[in-house]
């Protein structure tokens, strides 16, 4: 698996950038936090997080551990697929997310009014988070 890439930033879109790394270049998608702090010919190391499907590999990017950490959390949600963790991490900073809930009792902590107009954030995530 691929887990990081060292190089210069080739193109930045929408919702990824190609990163060249020794000629080869690899389309990475990444929340638009990290897409804002990327321009053409910068250099960069990013922390990718590689997906197989039958169909493709797909790379996504993180400047920080922690919003890389977040996308592997917010995955593992059933119904939570990379797009809409990317999503996510493009509204909340993994800082902002954390405090998104407030502990209300000790069986967990329900979502605050925060996340409630986030993309595609069910009831299942807050569930999954209570049990986490």
């Amino acid at each position: 698996m691929i887990a990081k890439l060292k190089g210069v930033v080739d193109t930045v879109d929408a919702d990824s950038a190609i990163v060249d790394v020794g000629g080869v270049g690899y389309l990475v998608s990444a929340s638009a936090r990290t897409l804002r702090e990327l321009a053409a010919g910068d250099a960069v190391t990013v922390l990718v997080e590689t997906i197989v499907r039958e169909d493709a590999i797909a790379l996504y990017g993180f400047l920080e551990t922690a919003e890389r950490d977040w996308f592997r959390i917010l995955t593992t949600v059933q119904g939570v697929g990379a797009r809409v963790a990317l999503s996510i991490l493009s509204t909340l900073a993994p800082d902002e997310i954390r405090r998104a809930w407030v502990p209300s009792s000790p069986h967990g902590s329900p979502p605050s009014s925060r996340t409630r107009p986030l993309p595609s954030v069910s009831r299942r995530w807050a569930r999954a988070w209570r049990r986490r």
